[in-house]
């Protein structure tokens, strides 16, 4: 017990524990736990980040208009409605914060991101688990799962950890089957990766109670700078401004994420590289005996015999410099999440596999 009690809830949350970056004694290492860009960053991007260098001692802009403005215009959307914070999370939190708290409910789905049940209950509210359907999401279990003290459902898509995603009919669906006071969150960090998705940018003008988070952190490769925005209606950006802290983005953050929307050439070209070699790592995995769902973002999840075995590839694969996502934490202990890399990492990671499946142990 702790002599000083926090809140309701904040001792049931179980520490967030990122990727693994470094294996003790290997220097020829390559992480492939964070899902994160292996390409890096644009050029534009780099440079503008250098040019940061000259203003650090000023404080940044408190209304992040000139990101907004960018974001709006590369994603046509009303700049009014759009609000950054640090990464896609801290939206997250806003959310919560603002809209659940003690005897709320905020639902999440079996596999879905840790840090949607890591911030209900930092406001005090109770995450509630709604199973899937073969590490799909299922609407119709989301939908009975609503009672009168929903206050908001997070919704991955495509997933994470496991690539998954449902079609737009499914998200219209649960749109429009949600009370009006419940707050439907699509998290669409990994929405870049599919092409001519809008991350249900036309269920929030359609829903007032709609709202959609992006990152900077995955195929913009920012992920060292934490930037994410939303987009929502007026009187939801109204109130998440409330919560947000006046400086919670530095002006390198701000003036770096906007010259990365910018350069949509350099999305354009990762996307097509993920797609092959996720297409690739895949067919290579499965041919190796280890099963994985098609993925719409930038990972693949192989699913191994049980736990026992998933343990043992991963250890095999640190002994071979790869570093992998192990996530029994989402409920997943007999699969792997693997990043998509560039195409010696994937032809590495493929190689151990089979090795490992072969008998090298």
């Amino acid at each position: 017990m702790t002599r000083i009690p926090p809140q309701p809830g904040i001792l049931e949350i179980a520490l967030y524990q990122g990727g693994q970056s470094k294996i003790e004694g290997m220097s020829d290492v390559v992480k492939l736990s964070s899902n994160e860009n292996p390409f890096g960053t644009s050029e534009k991007t780099k440079a503008a980040f250098s040019r940061c260098v000259h203003s650090l001692h000023r404080y940044p802009s408190t209304d992040h208009a000139e990101l907004r403005a960018a974001i709006g215009e590369q994603h046509d959307l009303d700049p009014e409605r759009v609000i950054c914070g640090v990464g896609s999370d801290e939206i997250i939190a806003f959310l919560c914060q603002a809209y659940a708290g003690p005897g709320d409910e905020v639902i999440h789905t079996r596999h879905g991101f840790a840090m949607y049940r890591i911030s209900a209950l930092a406001a005090g509210a109770t995450p509630v688990e709604v199973d899937e359907v073969e590490r799909t999401v299922d609407v119709d279990a989301i939908l009975a799962g609503v009672t009168d003290r929903t206050r908001i459902v997070f919704l991955a898509n495509p997933g994470n950890p496991t690539g998954t995603m449902i079609p737009e009919a499914e998200t219209r669906r649960l749109a429009e089957n949600l009370p009006d006071r419940v707050v439907l969150v699509l998290d669409a960090a990994y929405a870049e990766y599919v092409e001519g998705f809008d991350g249900g940018r036309a269920l929030v003008d359609r829903h007032h109670n709609v709202v959609m988070t992006r990152t900077f952190s995955k195929i913009y490769g920012l992920g060292g700078l934490r930037v994410g925005w939303a987009f929502a209606a007026p009187e939801v950006i109204g109130v998440l401004n409330r919560v947000r802290s006046p400086f919670n983005l530095g002006q390198a953050q701000l003036e770096t994420a906007e010259a990365a929307v910018r350069d949509q050439a350099f999305v354009t070209r990762c996307r097509a590289e993920n797609t092959r070699l996720a297409a690739w790592l895949a067919g290579a995995l499965t041919e190796a005996g280890v099963p994985t769902d098609p993925t719409f973002a930038n990972f693949v999840l192989p699913r191994f015999a049980d736990a026992a075995e998933a343990e043992a590839c991963d250890a095999y694969l640190k002994s071979q410099g790869l570093i992998v996502r192990r996530v029994g934490g989402y409920k997943l202990p007999h699969a792997l999440r693997i990043t998509v890399g560039d195409e010696a990492a994937c032809r590495r990671v493929a190689h151990a596999v089979r090795a490992f499946k072969e008998g090298a142990r």
